[in-house]
């Protein structure tokens, strides 16, 4: 099989692993990436994993993934990069976005990996994405299960990596226009003065703030913000702040 016959040009696609436990699903992952055309691994840990509990599980073939693997102390830092992320999550509750299927969420995602950075991201084996986590992406996949639903991450990336290969090639094309969407960094700058406007004005407190800011995330993720859009967003909330600042400043 031709391991990069879907992957568009100028395209990357990451995966990102959040603090897993062991080393081998790593290389096992790492593994699966490269069958489908995924060439970049990022993993969020405080500790070198070990190499060759990694490179037994990856093969001689993805070794290159595990030699070539970034890693960072934060999903932040992970993040920034990157356009758009995919958060994979078993976890459902008030504040996550709507539960969607691998194979919808990927319909969604597909038309905007060519031109961009993307990244799908998997949280720790047992504890799955921290609502923080997933605050940093765009998009939140559920793998539909029965009653027991435990998947191994090597598992769940199988899953998501084989329903991106499948849809690249119908929405996917060389000539495509690309857009200039906003980044993580790009975005994470535009939520903080969000959030200082917001506080200005007393809209936001510290009983509602995390409840109010995780909705206006959501609701902004869903437009695809572009880099300008971000950046003019921030200079309105820049100036409204600096015109709160001097209206309370003593004469």
């Amino acid at each position: 099989m031709n391991d990069t016959q879907h992957s568009p040009e100028h395209t990357m696609i990451a995966l990102i692993l959040v603090r897993p436990k062991y080393p081998e699903n790593i290389g096992a992952s790492a593994r699966i990436a490269h069958n489908f055309g995924i060439q970049k691994l990022i993993v969020v840990t405080d500790e070198q994993p070990d190499k060759d509990k990694m490179l037994k599980m990856a093969t001689h073939k993805a070794a290159h993934m595990i030699h070539e693997m970034e890693i960072y102390a934060t999903t932040a830092e992970a993040a920034r990069p990157f356009h758009s992320i995919v958060a994979t999550t078993a976890r459902q509750g008030r504040q996550r976005p709507q539960k969607m299927s691998p194979r919808r969420v990927m319909q969604e995602f597909a038309p905007l990996v060519a031109g961009n950075k993307v990244a799908i991201m998997f949280g720790p084996e047992n504890a799955g994405l921290t609502n923080e986590d997933v605050d940093l992406c765009q998009f939140t996949s559920t793998i539909p299960t029965a009653d027991f639903s435990s998947l191994n991450l090597a598992q769940a990336v199988a899953i998501h990596c084989y329903e991106l290969y499948t849809v690249l090639p119908d929405v996917v094309h060389p000539h495509n226009k690309t857009q200039e969407y906003a980044n993580s960094y790009d975005l994470e700058g535009m939520y903080e003065h969000i959030e200082q406007a917001l506080l200005q004005i007393t809209f936001l407190h510290d009983t509602n703030q995390t409840y109010w800011m995780r909705n206006i995330r959501q609701f902004l993720s869903r437009i695809r913000l572009r880099k300008k859009e971000a950046s003019m967003i921030r200079g309105i909330c820049r100036k409204f702040i600096w015109h709160q600042t001097k209206k309370s400043d003593p004469v």
